[in-house]
């Protein structure tokens, strides 16, 4: 893996080193453009961003207009090119990093004849129920990698199946968002390993779609995109876009990679030695295998980073969502993360299941929801926020175990995410949960970083994926009295959850 060196980001009035390349980071709360020299570091002051915004309903929907979201993302990279000036003509290709699981329908010329379906849209939780009742779920995930769940694509086929039959005829394909984008741009809806890995189609041993899924789904394989590997350039811009854009027109286009592999690749993450966790809206921690083939865990999840690289992990729906919901609803002061620091580890006699959108890792239930047990006259709304922190910790504590298998000894655990910048005491009690050293990852933007390192191994400007250097910063070191602590109050949170999820809650 690439060492830690303090002169990887580059400074102001640094001269990147040619050639550079243009990253596309599309995610859920925002699509942003970044550009990145030859050694992997951002050039500074360049930066195009722009929020988007997904549609919630309250039936449970997730979704965004492919429209607006493809609107936002020609943005982005106007106003790039626009901050580059003269350096927008030394871009030799285009990395792009998306979010992964989200799914839309096309017609016979390429446009969209649904929403984009979010990962967390959890309307197909009926099907799911159906579904697990007609497969061998543990074969499927033996090849998929992945559990029947409202976040993959099967129990979706499902239910738009009974609530869209048009689509039936009228579907010339099924596509994620980042196939959408980059088929408009370059004419080609081709689809990288790397995300098809995350749709619960992909057999990942094979590195192909699962065609017994595939049948029973009765999904024509024709309906799917052709799979490419991440190193396999799209075809030029096309003619209306290269006029747009001429800086771009000789560039080399790179398909879409799931935005938690560029993570990884981002935060220097790309060997059993080092792990990646991350606290966004949710929460996830992963480890990237190098082997021909792999034995998955039991509710592990598998997706690959390429033909070569397994990716696997652990995600929590409920990472920041869980700080964000419990400081709207308790009207928190906003000195709030300074002041609930001083709190000491669980001393409010609270047990939080964190919940409150559903659970993936380990048990894959879209109906649990949340508790706060232990609620008294005496508790004050920072103990519930402290307990909050903490069962998220406890719940990364779970992952962590079910990741060790897979890991050397010792290993790092890089972490990064908004959520822990929110809230400063949390890495320390993630590292108390675990047990385990924690590294702040010092890339700012991992995923857009990701994807401009594999773009430049795809035209050869890196050699090879752990010779990119990474730079690290702060280590927060467990505390062996708090971890014990912790270690009870992980064992008080795995009793409620089990009595209650036997009482069907």
């Amino acid at each position: 893996m690439g060492a830690a060196r303090p002169d990887d980001t580059t400074q102001a009035g640094a001269v990147p080193t040619l050639p550079l390349v243009l990253a596309l980071d599309v995610g859920t709360s925002s699509t942003r453009a970044m550009i990145f020299d030859a050694r992997g570091r951002a050039v500074p002051g360049l930066l195009a961003q722009t929020q988007v915004d997904l549609t919630l309903t309250a039936d449970g929907g997730v979704e965004g207009d492919p429209e607006a979201l493809f609107g936002v993302a020609v943005a982005v990279i106007d106003e790039i090119l626009g901050e580059a000036g003269a350096l927008a003509g030394e871009i030799a290709a285009v990395g792009v990093s998306c979010f992964w699981h989200s799914l839309l329908a096309v017609g016979p010329d390429g446009g969209a004849l649904t929403p984009v379906y979010s990962w967390a849209d959890d309307r197909s939780a009926a099907a799911v129920d159906a579904l697990r009742g007609e497969l061998d779920e543990a074969a499927l995930h033996d090849r998929t990698g992945c559990v029947i769940h409202t976040s993959y694509w099967p129990a979706k086929l499902r239910w738009l199946a009974g609530i869209r039959p048009d689509l039936t005829i009228g579907t010339t394909r099924w596509l994620g968002y980042g196939e959408y984008l980059l088929g408009r741009l370059t004419g080609s809806g081709a689809c990288s390993v790397a995300m098809a890995s995350g749709t619960g189609l992909l057999d990942q041993g094979r590195a192909d779609w699962d065609a017994p899924l595939l049948d029973h789904l009765g999904l024509a394989r024709d309906a799917l995109p052709d799979l490419i590997d991440r190193d396999e350039a799209l075809p030029p811009l096309r003619p209306e876009w290269a006029a747009r854009w001429p800086a771009l027109a000789g560039a080399r286009w790179f398909p879409a990679v799931g935005d938690g592999a560029c993570n990884n690749v981002g935060s220097g993450c790309v060997t059993p030695g080092r792990l990646a966790l991350s606290v966004g809206t949710s929460g996830v921690m992963r480890v990237i295998v190098h082997a021909p083939t792999v034995a998955i865990p039991p509710q592990v999840w598998c997706y690959r980073l390429d033909r070569q690289r397994f990716i696997l992990g652990g995600a929590l729906s409920n990472g920041g969502g869980v700080a964000d919901w419990l400081r709207g609803a308790l009207q928190l002061p906003d000195d709030a993360a300074a002041r609930v620091a001083t709190l000491p580890p669980d001393g409010h006699g609270l047990t939080i299941l964190p919940f409150w959108a559903g659970q993936r890792t380990p048990d894959w239930n879209p109906r649990a929801t949340a508790a706060i047990l232990g609620l008294t006259l005496e508790t004050e709304p920072l103990a519930i926020l402290r307990a909050g922190l903490e069962a998220v910790g406890q719940r990364f504590a779970l992952v962590h175990e079910l990741l060790r298998p897979l890991v050397t000894d010792p290993h790092q655990i890089v972490i990064s995410g908004g959520a822990l910048g929110h809230w400063p005491v949390w890495p320390q009690i993630i590292a108390d949960s675990l047990g385990h050293p924690l590294i702040a990852s010092a890339e700012p933007e991992a995923s857009a970083r990701g994807a401009a390192i594999i773009a430049l191994l795809g035209i050869g400007a890196i050699a090879r994926l752990e010779e990119a250097p990474v730079a690290l910063g702060r280590t927060y070191e467990p505390d062996p009295r708090t971890h014990t602590i912790y270690a009870a109050a992980r064992a008080r949170l795995e009793r409620w959850h089990h009595t209650l999820r036997a009482a069907g809650g």
